[in-house]
């Protein structure tokens, strides 16, 4: 029963990790997503092929093969600086790894939701002389929310069990601390480690449930 408890008791500490690098992606992936998205549709080429190259870069490799680039490419690199030592170092590359794919990602949502409002709403609110970021923030923004918050929230959901990813770099999440008792023959907490992610995508789920009937009243 001791044992039970030390291994509940390390598996949560672990899953603390999971629910930072989570927290921490969607802080800094959301808004660099939108910034992202912008300059994938900037009426310059030199902004937007780039951008865009970028995009189909990222989108096109695998999470883990980036976060294995970024963690050890300073240091194969030759480069003066580099991530910091132990634990922070490898969470702190595991989130800027994170933060990069995910706004790749959310910027084509964002991409797709803007370009799917009428252009009439644009010229309507021209016609009321309010200006392009008036416009934006007052009439498009909110209209957009609304259309891509389902595939946003597949995002999420996917998010959330991506974090085990990063135990490529070491990172002791969850599924990595489960994954050495089960190498002593200890079977149960692989599977406990479940639990914890349907929990969580389970309240994930009901918040973005609630989140799309607050915005139900946009009809589009």
């Amino acid at each position: 029963m001791n044992q039970a408890y030390v291994i509940i008791q390390r598996l949560s500490d672990s899953f603390l990790l999971n629910c930072r690098l989570f927290a921490l992606t969607l802080l800094f992936s959301l808004p660099l997503g939108l910034l992202i998205a912008f300059g994938s549709m900037s009426r310059f080429r030199l902004i937007r092929w780039p951008v865009r190259t970028f995009v189909w870069a990222i989108r096109g490799t695998p999470l883990m093969l980036q976060l294995i680039i970024i963690f050890f490419g300073p240091g194969l690199l030759n480069m003066k600086i580099g991530w910091p030592s132990g634990d922070s170092g490898r969470f702190v590359a595991a989130t800027v790894a994170f933060v990069i794919n995910y706004a790749c990602y959310f910027s084509e949502i964002y991409r797709g939701g803007i370009e799917s409002i009428p252009k009439g709403q644009y010229e309507a609110g021209q016609v009321l002389g309010m200006t392009k970021s008036q416009i934006f923030f007052k009439v498009i923004l909110l209209q957009v929310i609304k259309r891509i918050l389902p595939p946003v929230g597949n995002e999420v959901i996917t998010l959330v069990k991506d974090t085990a990813l990063a135990r490529i770099i070491a990172n002791k999440e969850i599924i990595m601390m489960a994954g050495e008792y089960s190498s002593k023959g200890l079977i149960w907490p692989l599977f406990a480690t479940g639990i914890y992610f349907l929990i969580f995508v389970g309240i994930l789920t009901v918040l973005l449930d609630w989140f799309e009937k607050k915005l139900g009243y946009f009809r589009t």
